[in-house]
């Protein structure tokens, strides 16, 4: 593994997305069109680059200027446990960290990492979610 790189870009070739996708079990690895013209959509996306090989990415949406929601957060398994989500985090932390929220949905397995990056767990709210509109 080289020395892990970070961009601040929105344009991704298809197959690194679905590669990356897919690598985490992600059903949308499987609309790679889709996925590409999503990324160029995200207000903010920080990328992890192992050469040209794609390993990581977080992305986020805000309303400008109170809220922002990270929405992806992806590292392919064989670069999992070296500080690359958390440096991801840490990305998006800076660059909203003059907004009053950062949001984050995990997954019940994945919340220690994202307490572990300084999330809180919500005693009073639930995520929902529909998610059959694609079929």
């Amino acid at each position: 593994m080289d020395k892990i790189v970070y961009k601040n870009t929105h344009n991704f070739s298809k197959k690194e997305l679905k590669d990356l996708f897919l690598s985490v079990e992600w059903s949308s690895g499987h609309f790679p069109d889709k996925l590409a013209i999503a990324m160029k959509n995200f207000e903010t996306v920080y990328s992890a680059w192992d050469g040209d090989k794609l390993v990581g990415m977080v992305c986020a949406m805000d309303d400008g200027i109170m809220n922002a929601y990270v929405h992806y957060l992806l590292v392919r398994p064989e670069y999992q446990l070296k500080g690359i989500g958390k440096e991801l985090l840490q990305r998006i932390k800076d660059h909203y960290k003059d907004y009053m929220r950062i949001v984050v949905v995990a997954y019940n397995d994945e919340i220690k990492f994202y307490e572990y990056c300084g999330f809180e767990k919500a005693e009073d709210a639930s995520p929902m979610f529909i998610t059959e509109l694609w079929t």
